[in-house]
């Protein structure tokens, strides 16, 4: 399915967060960090500790981009 101008709009503007979605950033953003800190403490440095640590950044990102688009 093409994507629409309407969720292009709607991907790439600004979204000044409601009430209620700061709190929602925090803990995707907390829960996102004490992931990662358990990666970094059973793994060996190494690429894939870095490209783990990265994925598990993108992933707040993107369900933070959840909570700003409303799931749209």
């Amino acid at each position: 399915m093409p994507m629409t101008q309407e969720q292009l709009d709607n991907w790439f503007k600004y979204h000044k967060p409601e009430p209620g979605q700061p709190e929602k950033y925090e803990a995707i953003r907390a829960a996102g960090k004490a992931f990662a800190e358990v990666v970094v403490a059973n793994t060996p440095a190494s690429a894939d500790q870095t490209a783990a640590v990265r994925k598990i950044r993108e992933a707040v990102m993107t369900a933070n981009a959840a909570v700003a688009c409303n799931g749209q």
